[in-house]
């Protein structure tokens, strides 16, 4: 399945929104604009599944200028039925974690719309307050160096014994951050469990693909996909000690290889017609030459 043209272009790349390929993930999905970001979200897990985000440096420097204001929120803007609840994440032991964080928006309106449980997932506290906040905060700080990044940030639910707080919400087994970085013609995956623990894993969007099925950034070119761009190492702020013990861990494993891209279909029988016209020209010389040479 592919996404429906995007009713907010101004958060992707080429305008283009993320291709939903995996049709287990397909079902349910809609498209929610916010003023500083967007969201696809699945009415099954009801969470998240990409939050899209164009981040630069002006942006950043409006948004550490900003408190930050807990307000969490039911999203409005979905079918009920669809929607996640405050009470399914209530002492589920799991933090309502943003997939745009609300560091990353610049004024009070975005940041309220940053609350909406839209833009959350199931994250382990152990994950949120330490290895996914410096997972953030060095990609803001990739913005202010680059002066722009596109970012994309989701779930992926690997397996088939996933556990849902109240029977409703989804909990995803790793979270990924898939990074553009226009001025370079790069880009990259931060992939990591959600669990506590320091250990991540760099990969493609090619990568991601196959992880998580969704093509991230539509509109890049296919070398710019294969190759994952050498990511900086995450910095976690350590607040109120969230970082302290955390146990090194296993990075998630290596996605499979992609299957390779089939050649242009153009190039093989173009090939085979330069043969034909070689041998047929070769021929024609070859009996020209025999009838020079037998008058002599």
């Amino acid at each position: 399945m592919r996404a429906a043209p995007s009713a907010c272009p101004q958060h992707h790349p080429g305008g283009q929104a993320p291709d939903i390929l995996r049709p287990s993930l397909g079902a349910g999905v809609r498209e929610l604009c916010f003023e500083a970001f967007s969201v696809l979200h699945s009415g099954v897990s009801r969470t998240a599944l990409a939050a899209a985000e164009h981040l630069t440096r002006r942006r950043i420097q409006r948004a550490r200028e900003m408190e930050r204001d807990d307000a969490f929120h039911a999203e409005d803007a979905l079918p009920e039925e669809e929607r996640a609840r405050l009470s399914d994440y209530a002492r589920s032991g799991f933090d309502r974690g943003h997939m745009a964080p609300s560091g990353d928006m610049p004024s009070a309106s975005a940041q309220a719309e940053s609350f909406s449980l839209a833009n959350m997932v199931p994250q382990h506290p152990g994950s949120n307050r330490c290895l996914w906040e410096g997972i953030e905060s060095t990609v803001r700080e990739l913005a202010m160096e680059e002066g722009e990044v596109w970012v994309l940030t989701g779930p992926v639910f690997e397996g088939t014994t996933l556990q849902r707080l109240n029977g409703r919400v989804l909990v995803p087994t790793l979270l990924y951050k898939a990074i553009y970085l226009p001025g370079r013609g790069e880009a990259g995956v931060y992939l990591a469990h959600n669990a506590p623990g320091l250990a991540w894993r760099a990969v493609s969007l090619d990568g991601l693909r196959e992880v998580a099925g969704l093509d991230a950034f539509p509109a890049l070119p296919a070398a710019v996909k294969a190759r994952a761009m050498e990511l900086p190492e995450p910095r976690p702020s350590n607040i109120a000690g969230s970082c302290e013990n955390q146990p090194r861990g296993t990075p998630p494993a290596a996605p499979p290889a992609p299957p390779e891209r089939p050649a242009p279909s153009g190039n093989p029988s173009g090939g085979r017609i330069g043969l034909i016209l070689g041998g047929v020209f070769a021929l024609v010389m070859i009996v020209a030459l025999v009838r020079v040479l037998g008058r002599r």
